[in-house]
């Protein structure tokens, strides 16, 4: 009887960052699923401010599994990235005619979650199940396109030939 062992899981987390959610997500989005060095490799690439962020809070994470887990880099993979809507500063700025308009300054908060990627387990087959099919289905046969017939073409004109 085999047990399964979960995937242990680290995350880190960023606060209060000053940073549209909006535009943040859009970064969160590039590297969801991805294994940390391609997410690195991403990141590095990307010419957002958003990045930047990503990548530190990134660097977090990974330093927290190695540090608190022994779990090595190249193992993890990025199973969550979200960024949530933090607290939104309110200012205003003097308008026409006695106006005011809102300018919103917000936050967000930036979420990354590694988990380690399971090892592969290697079964141990019998002879038998290790021998090439012999047998293998045949491939069904594509019918050739069908040709369209074709539309009468224009024959050129026959040059006259000019008496000497």
């Amino acid at each position: 009887m085999s047990t399964v062992e979960t995937p242990r899981e680290v995350r880190a987390q960023a606060k209060y960052v000053r940073m549209s959610p909006r535009k943040a997500r859009l970064v969160a989005e590039h590297i969801r699923g991805r294994s940390v060095p391609e997410a690195r490799a991403v990141l590095a690439f990307t010419a957002r401010e958003a990045a930047g962020e990503l990548e530190k809070v990134l660097q977090s994470a990974v330093s927290n599994a190695e540090a608190n887990h022994g779990i090595a880099e190249d193992r993890l993979y990025i199973s969550a990235a979200y960024v949530d809507g933090g607290p939104v500063m309110k200012r205003w700025r003097a308008r026409a005619r006695g106006r005011v308009a809102r300018i919103r300054k917000r936050t967000c908060h930036i979420t990354v979650r590694l988990t380690e990627r399971p090892e592969p387990i290697v079964a141990t087959a019998s002879p038998e199940a290790a021998e090439p099919a012999t047998e293998a289905a045949p491939k069904p046969k594509r019918k050739p396109a069908a040709k369209q017939a074709t539309t009468a073409k224009k024959t050129p004109a026959k040059k006259k030939a000019s008496a000497k």
